[in-house]
């Protein structure tokens, strides 16, 4: 039988990262229970902002992120 290794030894990367995927939900949790009650509040602003002044620059953010993801 082979030596065990402990499950951080060998971390599965890509779309099995389960690092980042309990860090990510570690995150969203922690900002929920923070900020549950303005979330509402923040929609708002985030939709003034891309309708208002700074939309272009922020579509053009957007589209500077889009570029760099990997499909």
């Amino acid at each position: 039988m082979k030596d065990q290794k402990p499950a951080d030894a060998n971390p599965v990367q890509g779309e099995g990262d389960y690092k980042a995927a309990r860090d990510y939900k570690r995150d969203i949790d922690k900002f929920v229970k923070d900020k549950g009650r303005v979330i509402p509040d923040l929609a708002k602003e985030a939709e003034s902002a891309v309708e208002g002044p700074e939309g272009p620059e922020l579509a053009r953010a957007e589209q500077k992120g889009k570029s760099k993801a990997r499909h």
